[in-house]
């Protein structure tokens, strides 16, 4: 008897074993693949706009919807590079792992086949995950000049929620540090995504931990925010961006403007962010 459970308990133990091998230490198909769509304006020597969407996945901003919105840009003198990173043919099909470096070599390698692009003029533009990924680029690379932030997160997360969860985000193969909801559970809680996150964001040392170092991004921050966000605590997130960069003694400028409406909200308030490329981005000296 005893070796017939002795034989049963190495079978489930290899069986564990290589469940885990596989969950989590294979990364996501496609990995490392990286979709970008390039948008020229009609003059030369063009600041570049880096541009990232959301959980939604997909090229979203090279898309026909969005057309109307990346013409402001080209209007305006601006190169626009969509960022395709998730959820598209050729990308991973979910928000595992991205490699932030395969991102990084991705827009290098596209800006040294366009000669009209102004190397020295480079600044990234991420809304919700992809305000998440921006920070956390600029962050890891000095290339960067500006970084406009919409509904960000102040860490980086967990590509689900739950046991068996990973990052979000790799750099050089190796998982960011995410923000473990590992206490989430806290009596009184609900399991609604926003009240889930909420709670996490009390934990200091976990945040401490998954905090992304904003500190070390190369040039001049925009944050937005919107103060009935509905999908999460944006303004608080942001504030805690804010209270970091000045712990740390951020020597560029940094701004965040909490605006009122939901998550959606910067689509009624652009200008703010023209208003600071123009200022902060085109026109400073390098």
């Amino acid at each position: 008897m005893l070796k017939k459970v002795l034989i049963i308990g190495a079978v489930l133990g290899i069986g564990i074993a290589l469940y885990l091998k596989l969950y989590f230490f294979s990364m996501p198909r496609n990995y490392g693949h990286v979709e970008v769509e390039l948008f020229l304006a009609a003059s030369e020597d063009q600041p570049l706009i880096v541009a990232f969407g959301g959980s939604e996945g997909g090229n979203v901003l090279a898309s026909d919807q969005l057309k109307q919105e990346r013409d402001k840009f080209l209007a305006r003198g601006y190169a626009f590079l969509a960022v395709g990173y998730f959820g598209t043919k050729n990308t991973p099909s979910s928000l595992d792992r991205i490699s932030l470096n395969a991102i990084h070599d991705s827009i290098v390698s596209t800006i040294g086949k366009h000669p009209r692009i102004n190397k020295n003029k480079i600044a990234l533009f991420g809304g919700s995950r992809g305000g998440e990924l921006v920070l956390n680029l600029a962050s890891r690379y000095r290339d960067y000049d500006a970084v406009v932030a919409i509904v960000p997160s102040n860490v980086s997360l967990p590509t689900r929620w739950g046991w068996g969860a990973t990052s979000s985000w790799s750099f050089f193969d190796k998982e960011v540090p995410y923000l473990s909801n590992a206490k989430a559970s806290k009596p009184g809680v609900s399991d609604e995504f926003y009240d889930k996150l909420s709670s996490m964001l009390e934990d200091e040392q976990a945040v401490s931990q998954a905090a992304i170092p904003v500190e070390r991004i190369n040039g001049p921050i925009l944050l937005l925010s919107a103060k009935n966000d509905e999908v999460w605590p944006s303004t608080l997130m942001c504030n805690q961006i804010v209270e970091r960069l000045k712990s740390k003694h951020f020597n560029h400028y940094f701004e965040h403007i909490p605006l009122e409406g939901s998550h959606a909200a910067s689509v009624q308030n652009q200008q703010y962010i023209f208003d600071f490329l123009e200022k902060h981005f085109r026109s400073s000296k390098l």
